[in-house]
């Protein structure tokens, strides 16, 4: 997969961008295992990807979603055993 950041908000800590295969939208947060940083990708349509762009505070809630792991039905790439924490 590669990963192309069209959006980053450095303040709130989140990416919106395109991954490049398969050319599906995602938001994007960092997250610690204590061993490692590493991204979250979570796919999200074409519709609420610009809907994102246009409206900051719809993005943000929906950050916060998978700061809480209420939306890991849309990761795109499945955790580890040692899954991290949103940082």
């Amino acid at each position: 997969m590669r990963f192309t950041n069209l959006l980053v908000n450095v303040a709130e800590r989140y990416w919106l961008g395109l991954e490049e295969e398969s050319g599906r939208h995602y938001v994007a947060i960092p997250v610690t295992s204590g061993a490692v940083d590493y991204n979250e990708y979570y796919a999200i349509d074409r519709a609420t990807f610009d809907r994102f762009l246009l409206d900051p505070a719809a993005a943000l809630d929906f950050v916060v979603r998978c700061r809480a792991r209420e939306a890991d039905d849309l990761l795109m790439i499945p955790p580890g055993w040692n899954r991290g924490v949103a940082s």
